[in-house]
Formats: structure tokens, C-alpha cells, sequence
């Protein structure tokens, strides 16, 4: 028996294959200096004008923080272009889990497989921060809210956005725009993820939930013991001590919403402005690396969100005599 021929190559290819990737690369990296304006300058500086198709050289990038109306949803609802990032974020993910579950197999199939590895390892994470039992009740919250800010974000890199012009009232905007970049999206999931909190937090330990933040009683039973002949000057001090404490607690609660939402708002939009001026000033190339980047970013940005949600609604559903041991 004759030995099969090895086949010869570089990093798994073909070398004609290869050298096609070397070629393609190259001339998008050549064309792409080209086209900047750091190309441009540089020839400039020795006296050589290079005029690039306008088709190859891309816009200078003009980026603006709110998200612009442009029409109105049966007449009063106003529609930003965030607004339709979100209604194409949700509508890939509907449609995803359709498919993903129309015909779910004992064998796997790659797309399947993929989910389940993502739910799977969501849920191993519910059950080893809140326990078995709460890992059911959190869950699919748990996994919505990092889907959707996982998926607004990689959505938010395909061609289209950005790219895509819509006229109205005389200006020009970007048709879609990544949802993340909108400051009333993180907002919404905040307070999303608050009253979350706050609604298993009662509904687990009912009126104690807010003895938290509203603990008057060891300070008035104190004072109350004054007019009974009984001074406690120590069990006065560390009833307000224990209000202050409340109110503190009260403060970092809303100061979690705040922190919530410029922290996925401020790391997606410094990523959009990134990806923006790297694409003008050398385009196509040196934006590749900087899209595996913000794929990273996404996914982290998901998983804080979506893992101090859980955090937070396990310390509500755990008694506070718990949390003291």
C-alpha cells in the first residue's frame, strides 16, 4: 500500500490559498493607508496628491451621544435609531430560539450545542451564587438580560450599522445605531434590574426586606426608655448609627442604577467612537483588531450586568441574620 501524499501548507491552508489571504490582505492594507488621512498627509508632505474613489475613502466620523427621532410610531410614539437596534436585537434572539428549539436533538447539532452551552453555563453560575432553589426563580431573567446586552453589543458590528443613511427634516442619521450607545437603554435595564431586586426581595422576606434601609426601631425603643427612667446613652448611639447605616444602604441602592447604566453605556460608546476613528484614519485593516475587541467588551459587559443582578438579588432574598453568619 502506497502512503497518502501530505499535503503541504501553512497554518492549515494551501500555500495557493495562502498566498491569495497574503495578496488580499496586502492590497486592503495598502489601499486602506491609501485612503486614510494618514496616508494622505504623509504623500502630502512630499508634494504627491493622491486622489482615492470616494467610494474607498471613508467619512470622517461625527459621533453624537443622543440618539436622534427620526419618526414617530402611530403619530406620537417617537423612534430613535436605537429604538430599532433594540427591535432587531429582540427579533434575532425570537428567532434564534425558534430555531434553536423547533427541533431540539438527543445529538446536538452545532447551533444547538452553542446555546445550550451558553444557558447551561448561566445556569451552573445561578446555582453557585443563589443556591438550587433560587437558581430556577432567577434564571430566566438572569440569562435574558445578558443575552440582550450581549447581543446588542456583536449585533451593533455587522455592516449596516452605522452605515446605513436616513433622511429626515432636513438632517441625515444613521438608520440603526447600536442600543447600548444609548444612554435610555442601560437606563431601562437599571431600573429593569432594581425593581427586580426589589419585587423577590419582598415577595421573600415581605415588610423585613426594607428594615435594611428603615431600621428606626432600636433608636426610638431607646428613646422611649428615657421617659421611663431609663437612659441608655449606648443603645441611643447605635439606633442612629443603625439609621445612618439604613440610609446609606438607601443611597447605594440608587447610586447602583447610576453605576449600572454609565458603566455599559460609557464602555459601548467609547468602543462605537473607537471602531470610528480607527476605520477613517486607516480603513478596513486597522479596525479588525479593535472588532474582536469590543466582541470581548460585549461579552463582559454582559456578564457584570447580568452577574451583579444575580449578585444583588441573592443578598435581597437572604435573611439578614443569614448575612451576618
Amino acid at each position: 500500500m502506497t502512503e497518502p501524499k501530505k499535503r503541504r501548507g501553512c497554518l492549515g491552508c494551501s500555500f495557493p490559498i495562502l498566498i491569495i489571504i497574503i495578496v488580499v490582505f496586502s492590497t486592503l492594507t495598502i489601499v486602506g493607508f491609501l485612503a486614510g488621512p494618514i496616508g494622505q498627509n504623509l504623500f502630502s508632505s512630499f508634494g504627491v496628491n493622491i486622489d482615492m474613489p470616494d467610494w474607498i475613502t471613508v467619512p470622517a466620523p461625527e459621533p453624537h451621544l443622543p440618539a436622534p427621532e427620526l419618526f414617530k410610531l402611530f403619530g406620537f410614539i417617537p423612534v430613535t435609531n436605537t429604538i430599532i437596534a433594540s427591535w432587531f436585537t429582540v427579533i434575532v434572539l425570537v428567532v434564534v430560539s425558534v430555531v434553536v428549539t423547533r427541533r431540539m436533538k438527543i445529538v446536538p447539532g452545532r447551533l444547538q450545542t452553542a446555546f445550550e452551552g451558553i444557558l447551561g453555563w448561566l445556569f451552573d453560575l445561578c446555582k453557585s451564587i443563589a443556591g438550587d432553589a433560587n437558581a430556577r426563580r432567577f434564571f430566566a431573567v438572569i440569562a435574558t438580560i445578558f443575552l440582550y446586552v450581549v447581543f446588542n453589543a456583536w449585533l451593533s458590528l455587522i455592516p449596516g450599522f452605522g452605515s446605513i443613511i436616513y433622511g429626515t427634516g432636513g438632517h441625515e442619521y444613521e438608520l440603526i445605531r447600536g442600543a447600548n450607545t444609548d444612554v435610555n437603554t442601560p437606563l431601562a435595564l437599571a431600573l429593569f434590574s432594581f425593581f427586580f431586586v426589589a419585587y423577590f426581595g419582598i415577595g421573600s422576606l415581605g415588610i423585613g426586606w426594607f428594615k435594611q434601609y428603615f431600621n428606626f426601631g432600636p433608636f426610638f425603643r431607646s428613646v422611649g426608655g428615657v421617659f421611663k427612667g431609663k437612659l441608655d446613652f449606648m443603645g441611643i448611639f447605635s439606633g442612629a448609627i443603625e439609621i445612618f447605616v439604613g440610609g446609606l444602604e438607601l443611597l447605594s441602592r440608587f447610586i447602583t442604577i447610576i453605576s449600572f447604566t454609565f458603566r455599559l453605556f460609557g464602555n459601548m460608546t467609547a468602543g462605537e467612537i473607537l471602531l470610528l476613528i480607527t476605520a477613517f484614519l486607516v480603513p478596513y485593516i486597522l479596525a479588525l483588531p479593535f472588532y474582536g475587541l469590543e466582541l470581548l467588551i460585549g461579552a463582559i459587559q454582559g456578564f457584570i450586568f447580568a452577574g451583579l443582578t444575580l449578585v444583588f438579588v441573592t443578598m435581597a432574598v437572604t435573611p439578614h441574620s443569614e448575612e451576618s453568619h
